[in-house]
């Protein structure tokens, strides 16, 4: 892989290398493509290295802080367990697209990006995220990371708070600078957990 150009492993990426077990991966898209190619060549010491706006360290404390990604995120095993694992989140992505991400304005019906609230027959109450469930049971992780198996028998009420659980104002709860911080620490948690001030990264844009 070291030996080939840039269009060469792109040709790979997209068709893959079936006879070896590799599948293609034309449907992630140019923008993916290009990134993950970035990080390839940054694990080979290659590419333009480019200063990202912002502080990690900073942007460590607003994931564990006031941005509360860490309620649903973890990042190198430490954060909440209801959204997926962060740590390798900025690997393929551009900082551009780690930045619209957070500021995509979310309105969505499905239960899974909601919070669920079942209310049991003898009041005992869960909130957390359905996982599975059937006609006659339900499957739900609460924020600790437990899963409590419900028969719905026993089940007198079930309701999903209206917002979705990721946040959908960083526009306005955070500031621009601070934005720059949290996308510069997911970037850093990706290439390893860079302890900096600043950090290098490949980037596409």
């Amino acid at each position: 892989m070291v030996q080939l150009s840039d269009v060469e492993l792109l040709k790979i990426l997209r068709a893959g290398r079936p006879a070896a077990g590799m599948p293609p991966f034309d449907s992630l898209g140019s923008a993916k493509l290009n990134a993950l190619l970035h990080y390839l060549r940054g694990l080979q010491g290659k590419g333009a290295a480019v200063m990202l706006p912002g502080d990690p360290l900073r942007g460590k404390s607003l994931f564990f802080g006031k941005a509360r990604c860490s309620e649903c995120h973890m990042v190198q095993g430490a954060g909440g367990f209801l959204g997926r694992d962060l740590s390798a989140y900025g690997a393929t992505l551009s900082a551009a697209e780690i930045r619209a991400n957070l500021m995509r304005a979310r309105g969505t019906t499905d239960r899974a990006d909601k919070m669920a609230v079942v209310t049991l027959r003898d009041s005992h109450k869960f909130s957390g995220v359905i996982r599975n469930e059937d006609n006659f049971s339900m499957q739900l992780q609460s924020l600790d990371g437990a899963f409590h198996f419900l028969n719905r028998s026993d089940v007198a009420q079930l309701e999903f708070l209206p917002e979705p659980i990721m946040p959908a104002d960083y526009g306005t709860t955070l500031k621009p600078a601070e934005l720059d911080d949290l996308v510069n620490y997911l970037v850093s948690a990706a290439k390893g957990g860079s302890k900096e001030k600043r950090t290098n990264w490949e980037t596409d844009e």
